[in-house]
């Protein structure tokens, strides 16, 4: 590209001793390429200020784009400027670091297929994850092998979630910052095992050394993350999703023992494990138990199951679920009185919310 080596030696006599007269012709229009995705609109003046080269030499690197067959197309005016257009094929893509954390994020979010490659979306991402450079790329590829579940995910910090994810894939202990709200932040010295995403809430699932127990946090919560030189092993045959869901049914106010007419691992169907622990009494019956600081909550959540089933405790599930069934009687009967009729605290006010 004889063009543009004179356009290099243009820039240098031009701007002598700029800091990047090191810089290849290649390198520099892929920078034109960089900065034109991320400035749709860019002026040539600003262009080549951030190139450290003459107006003349950045619309030379544009012509050296157009040459390879991106499309740039230019706006005259004075509001006019240079951006990537669209052609008969996709340009080379520019990421930043957070750019590309964002998007696997995203993708994981949306897809709960994106770590498979054989299919659309996972192979999709796998190219766009191979072509980053190594430092993107390898927390990149950390996050897009963390477990989903659930149609939503409310996303925390992309480079605090890789910080995570990358200490977890190398078994590298931390110190971290946690978001206790109106209590201030709580430092903790942790093993982090794995990061989950579950209905909207990326968790993190460690061992914590300040508790000498295990915990899970909220992702959004970790405020501050530091690498320590200690390493850690973390359980064997570790499942994340099931670990964090039989974490959320345990450690609440009330204790729940409920007894259903059906087998258990047709009430593990009916109930994410989440809501409680199924224990088999026997072939037909099951002991479901859990925990909750939501009795109205829960006698909402036992309307999926599709057997006859007793509550044996708390005493205050058992009167939300007899508040629920008058309710739902009162609606079926078509009584606008009955169905209206005060019953208990659910119907001041509380909902199943």
């Amino acid at each position: 590209m004889p063009h543009a080596e004179h356009a290099e030696h243009t820039a240098h006599a031009e701007h002598p001793g700029h800091a990047r007269h090191t810089e290849s012709p290649t390198a520099r229009a892929l920078r034109t390429l960089e900065l034109l995705q991320h400035s749709p609109g860019i002026t040539a003046d600003r262009l080549a200020a951030h190139l450290g080269v003459s107006e003349r030499a950045a619309r030379r690197y544009v012509g050296i784009l157009r040459e390879a067959g991106i499309p740039v197309e230019s706006t005259r005016g004075p509001y006019g400027g240079y951006r990537v257009g669209r052609g008969l094929r996709v340009p080379p893509l520019m990421f930043t670091s957070q750019e590309a954390l964002a998007l696997v994020m995203a993708v994981l979010e949306g897809h709960h297929d994106a770590a498979d490659p054989a299919g659309p979306v996972g192979g999709a991402l796998g190219k766009i994850v191979r072509v980053l450079p190594a430092p993107v790329a390898h927390p990149a590829e950390a996050v897009r092998r963390v477990r989903t579940k659930g149609p939503e995910a409310t996303a925390p910090d992309p480079a605090t979630t890789a910080a995570l994810v990358q200490a977890a894939a190398d078994r590298h202990r931390l110190r971290v910052g946690y978001d206790l709200g109106t209590k201030g932040v709580r430092p903790m010295e942790i093993d982090p095992w794995a990061v989950a995403v579950r209905h909207g809430r990326w968790y993190l699932l460690c061992w914590s050394h300040t508790a000498d127990a295990r915990r899970v946090l909220r992702v959004d919560r970790v405020v501050e993350v530091t690498v320590l030189d200690g390493t850690f092993t973390p359980p064997e045959d570790l499942d994340p999703l099931d670990t964090l869901e039989a974490h959320l049914a345990e450690g609440w106010s009330y204790e729940v023992e409920v007894v259903v007419e059906a087998p258990a691992d047709l009430v593990a169907q009916w109930l994410p494990r989440s809501l409680g622990r199924a224990e088999p009494l026997d072939a037909h019956t099951t002991r479901l138990l859990a925990t909750t600081d939501e009795p109205e909550w829960y006698a909402a959540q036992l309307t999926a199951l599709r057997a006859p089933f007793r509550v044996v405790r708390p005493p205050e599930l058992r009167e939300a679920v007899r508040t629920l069934g008058r309710r739902f009687l009162a609606a079926a009967a078509m009584d606008p009185a009955a169905a209206t009729a005060p019953a208990s605290a659910m119907d001041s006010g509380e909902s199943f919310d």
